[in-house]
């Protein structure tokens, strides 16, 4: 087995982080903008797009850990993982093109067209998301590399996000004519299109160096293996509560600056509206936080950084919820000290991931890589399900009614879905992580032992 530890190359790392670039053009327009399309614009309830959003998740109990399984087992010229970023790039990218298609269909038609086309979308997010994600636990067999990689990684990814929260509100504008239907179809037409011409040069630009002897493909002793990794358990259950925050705040931004703020539309800067240039700038400042990353875990234990950061990031979410509707330039000042914050997680906590299948091979002596990765992609899609599922049902609850002139109630509700409420879902964020046990002493002895077995 090959398990070269030297330093990775600056077109590898970049070409991995492109595939999480491809991810984004969609991932991010689901989260943020993704209820509002279903109500806003295609016309459905918000209650019946809570329950579509959890019901369907049964779907990805299923498919991501099958996933795993299978993609472990996948053996091929390209290794296991990057066969699927060639192949699975074309439905994914034609799948999200055909959620916002917006047929002409009676209102329970449109439920199922959404049901569908949203659960074969998952589908093949799945599909490809599974590998790529395992991809970045065999890239390297080096912690440190991974972790290099991860950073990588979120800053194509929070680059791609700046695109979305910059650029598609006013693309469906420009695109539209007026008409959202239309502006949201043919900006998603060009997404899909980038999306797979950047999955097709993650494919080409990246290796797998890890590749460990599997004792059997017993799957009854993969699962018990997951089962019996601790740390891995205790992001399980952080990436729930880390998902369901950003669910609920990010399907919550676009309803808190059109029915709290009040932004008509209107161009504050060029083309960009305040709903855009608020996103913007927190992008930028996510991607600012993000280079910090490596500079801190020098300095700092992985999980110590992630429950500090984590909480400080809830104190600025939670500010929202006094700032008054008409301080605009305050709320972008704490967005982006929040950002700042939060942007070296994502790249901490998929290093983590990485270190927990280090862990479960050098504890069990099987490598169970894209399962690890698998479980905990499901973890993050319960998250945001669960996350975008109550932001349908809070609305509906405080008397919510698209394109008019909110209640009172409708308004606190909203206040809430984008402050308070992702607030606490980030303490208990924080606190899952205290159980995660993996300091940097114990990581580099795992490394030593495993390159020693090798």
């Amino acid at each position: 087995m090959t398990t070269d530890a030297a330093p990775l190359k600056f077109t590898e790392k970049l070409g991995y982080g492109l595939g999480d670039t491809a991810s984004n053009f969609f991932f991010q327009v689901f989260n943020l903008f993704l209820l509002y399309y279903y109500t806003d614009v295609f016309g459905l309830h918000p209650a019946a797009v809570g329950t579509m959003f959890l019901v369907t998740k049964i779907v990805d109990a299923i498919s991501d850990p099958l996933m795993g399984l299978v993609a472990d087992r996948t053996e091929s010229k390209w290794g296991k993982f990057r066969p699927y970023l060639l192949w699975a790039s074309i439905p994914y990218g034609l799948l999200g093109y055909a959620m916002f298609l917006s047929p002409d269909l009676t209102a329970t038609g449109k439920l199922i067209y959404a049901y569908a086309t949203y659960t074969l979308m998952m589908l093949a997010y799945t599909a490809i998301n599974v590998p790529y994600s395992a991809l970045m636990g065999v890239i390297s067999p080096s912690s440190m590399e991974r972790t290099k990689v991860a950073s990588y990684r979120f800053i194509c990814a929070f680059s791609a996000g700046w695109i979305i929260a910059t650029f598609v509100t006013p693309l469906k504008n420009v695109l539209g004519g007026g008409n959202e239907e239309t502006g949201f179809r043919l900006t998603m037409m060009i997404f899909a299109v980038i999306s797979i011409l950047l999955f097709w040069a993650c494919f080409a630009t990246t290796r797998e160096r890890v590749h460990p002897e599997q004792p059997s493909t017993d799957i009854k002793s993969d699962f018990r293996a997951l089962l019996g990794n601790g740390p891995w358990i205790a992001l399980f259950f952080s990436g729930i509560f880390a998902l369901t925050n950003i669910a609920i705040r990010g399907g919550s931004t676009i309803f808190y600056f059109k029915y709290y703020v009040g932004d008509d539309g209107t161009p504050l800067f060029l083309i960009f509206d305040k709903t855009a240039v608020f996103l913007s700038l927190s992008t930028f400042a996510l991607v600012a936080g993000l280079v910090l990353t490596q500079p801190l875990c020098r300095l700092f234990d992985k999980r110590h950084l992630m429950i500090a950061l984590t909480l400080m990031n809830a104190l600025t979410m939670s500010a929202f919820y006094f700032i008054p509707p008409d301080r605009y330039w305050l709320m972008v000042g704490v967005g982006c000290l929040g950002q700042v914050v939060a942007g070296p997680t994502a790249a901490l906590v998929w290093s983590m991931y990485a270190d927990c299948a280090d862990y479960g091979e050098w504890k069990t002596g099987r490598r169970t890589t894209a399962l690890v990765f698998s479980a905990a992609q499901f973890a993050q899609k319960m998250g945001l399900a669960i996350g975008a599922g109550l932001a349908g049902y809070i609305l509906y609850l405080f008397g919510f009614v698209s394109n008019q002139v909110q209640s009172a109630s409708a308004i606190e509700g909203i206040k809430l879905m984008f402050s308070v409420i992702p607030a606490v879902l980030a303490v208990l964020s924080a606190f899952a992580i205290f159980f995660y046990r993996l300091s940097k002493d114990k990581i580099a002895q795992i490394e030593q032992e495993l390159a020693e077995r090798r």
